[in-house]
Parts: C-alpha cells; sequence; structure tokens
C-alpha cells in the first residue's frame, strides 16, 4: 500500500498541485500561500512512507530554505512576486540541490521565452472578444507583471521525473 501511495503522490498529486499552481498564476497573478504549503508539505509524508534517511530529508529541506531565502530576496527587491518566491522554494524540495542549477536555468529560459512573448502581445491591439475576459485584460496590461509561476511549474514538471526521488520509485 505504501507503494501505492508514493507513486500516487509523484504521479498525480505533486503534478496536479504544481499544475494548478501555474493556471493560478495565469488567471489570478497569484500562487497561494496553502498551495505552496501543500506542495513542501507533502514532501514529508512522502519522505515517511520511502523511509528516506534523516540526512537526505535534511539535504532536501535545506534546499527549499536556501532557495527561499534567495527568492525572497529578490522579492524584497520587487524583481519577483510573493507567490513566485514561495513556490519556487516549495518546488525545490522535491528536487533537492542535485538539480536546482537545472532548475533555475530551464525556468530562467522559459521565463524569458514567456517575459518576450507578453511583451510582444502587450504591443498588439486586444481583440474586442479578449477584452471582456478580465485574466486576458489583466495579462495585456503592460503594468502587470509576468505570471512567472507558469514558467517554475513547466519547469518543474520537465525536472520531476528525472530526480532521484521520482527514479527511485520507478
Amino acid at each position: 500500500m505504501s507503494a501505492f501511495i508514493q507513486q500516487a503522490i509523484l504521479l498525480a498529486v505533486i503534478p496536479t498541485l504544481i499544475v494548478y499552481a501555474c493556471f493560478s498564476d495565469l488567471f489570478r497573478m497569484t500562487i497561494s500561500n496553502r498551495l505552496c504549503l501543500a506542495i513542501a508539505g507533502i514532501f514529508f509524508i512522502y519522505a515517511f512512507l520511502a523511509g528516506m534517511p534523516a540526512e537526505q530529508i535534511g539535504s532536501h529541506l535545506l534546499a527549499g530554505f536556501g532557495v527561499l531565502v534567495i527568492s525572497f530576496s529578490l522579492f524584497a527587491f520587487g524583481w519577483i512576486g510573493g507567490g513566485d518566491a514561495k513556490f519556487v522554494a516549495a518546488v525545490s524540495i522535491w528536487l533537492g540541490f542535485a538539480q536546482l542549477w537545472e532548475y533555475f536555468a530551464i525556468s530562467s529560459i522559459l521565463g524569458g521565452a514567456l517575459t518576450l512573448a507578453l511583451l510582444f502581445v502587450r504591443n498588439q491591439a486586444l481583440p474586442s472578444p479578449l477584452v471582456r475576459l478580465g485574466w486576458v485584460s489583466r495579462l495585456h496590461d503592460r503594468q502587470t507583471g509576468v505570471p512567472y509561476g507558469i514558467a517554475l511549474g513547466i519547469a518543474a514538471m520537465l525536472l520531476l521525473p528525472q530526480s532521484a526521488i521520482w527514479q527511485s520509485l520507478i
């Protein structure tokens, strides 16, 4: 039964929460505290069920905490949103130190592409049927930030199947 729950967490629960965070950032420009806490907190359930050694758990938590410190510094300077800061830290707990640089690189590339696409679209007239959609108007507004959680989530979905945690289950 434990293996089934581990698989469910890795193959269904965590990906679903990550995808939900992406859509939340797209539609509302926010990623909730509860969602980030769920992503981080479920790591403890998974670690317990997997019988993960304490030093491995500590290493993953240290990775997440380190990213949280850095991401909140970026938030303090106004360079990223608070939801993005919490989301990147929660995902980093799952990836651990082994994949952090790759995660940052992929997130940066995807975030840059997203930013360029939004800059291009924001310079175009918004078709009238789309003006009525609040979330589209918000995205089109030049004063609105970039829903960077989308890039963070896609990068996570690309890397999680390669993670040591995922590979140990398969």
